[in-house]
């Protein structure tokens, strides 16, 4: 069952995300629904979202591969 809800927000804000939902083929009605839905989530499912979906795999790590080891390299290469 759906009900209807009246929001407050700045005229500027809709405008723009009017023109983004144009291009994704969603309402804005979705989007916002699917933002309440992920925010007031009680136990997070674990499962992947479709767009970590599309990308998991693609890049292959050594089992070696030590993450906060080339987050520091990164680091202080850019300071």
């Amino acid at each position: 069952m759906t009900t209807k809800l009246t929001l407050k927000v700045d005229k500027s804000i809709v405008e723009n995300a009017k023109k983004h939902t144009r291009g994704t083929g969603r309402s804005l009605s979705e989007i916002i629904e699917n933002y309440l839905n992920r925010i007031t989530e009680q136990e997070p499912s674990g499962e992947l979202s479709p767009k970590l979906k599309l990308i998991v795999g693609v890049v292959k790590l050594p089992m070696d591969f030590d993450e906060k080891e080339v987050l520091r390299s990164e680091e202080e290469r850019h300071l």
